[in-house]
C-alpha cells in the first residue's frame, strides 16, 4: 500500500492530514489521521487496490453500506467514506488502546482463523471478529 500513500494523501489532502500506518490485513490498510475540518483524530480504512483490482470492490462496498446503518453503543460510527482516486476508503473515530487480539491474549482467549473460539457459537457464520493482522474489528463498523 506505501505506493498507493502518496496518492490517498494527495486526494485526501484538503480533509484530512494522514499521520502514519496503524494496521495493515488481507483486504485493507488503515491509517490514523486528523479530520481537518472537525479537528478530530480518525481511522481511515483503505482497500488495498490490489485487492480492489483481483475481485472487485464489492465487499468493501457492502461492508461500508452496513456500517453506515448500525447505530449502538458499541459501534463506532462511520464518518465520510469514498473514492480517492481510485482507492476506496471509509473514515472512522479512531480509538487508542489495545489490540482486539492483544486482549484476547491478556485474557487468555484462544484464536482459531478470523475469530477468537470464545465467540464462534455467538459470531454467526461469517463471524464478526477478525484479528489485528486483518485492521482488527471486534464488529463490523469498528477498528
Amino acid at each position: 500500500m506505501t505506493n498507493a500513500l502518496p496518492r490517498l494523501t494527495a486526494a485526501l489532502a484538503d480533509r484530512y492530514r494522514i499521520e502514519r500506518e496503524v494496521g495493515h490485513g488481507g483486504m485493507a490498510t488503515v491509517y490514523l489521521a486528523q479530520d481537518l475540518t472537525h479537528r478530530r483524530r480518525v481511522a481511515i480504512k483503505v482497500l488495498r487496490p490490489e485487492l480492489a483490482a483481483a475481485i472487485g470492490a464489492e465487499r468493501f462496498l457492502h461492508e461500508i453500506e452496513v456500517t453506515a446503518g448500525l447505530q449502538h453503543p458499541h459501534i463506532l460510527p462511520l464518518f465520510d467514506s469514498g473514492d480517492a482516486d481510485g482507492l476506496l476508503f471509509s473514515v472512522m473515530p479512531f480509538v487508542e488502546g489495545e489490540s482486539l487480539r492483544d486482549r484476547l491474549t491478556r485474557s487468555g482467549s484462544t484464536w482459531s482463523g478470523t475469530r477468537p473460539a470464545s465467540t464462534r457459537s455467538r459470531s454467526g457464520p461469517r463471524g464478526a471478529v477478525t484479528p489485528k493482522g486483518s485492521t482488527e474489528s471486534a464488529a463490523p463498523g469498528t477498528f
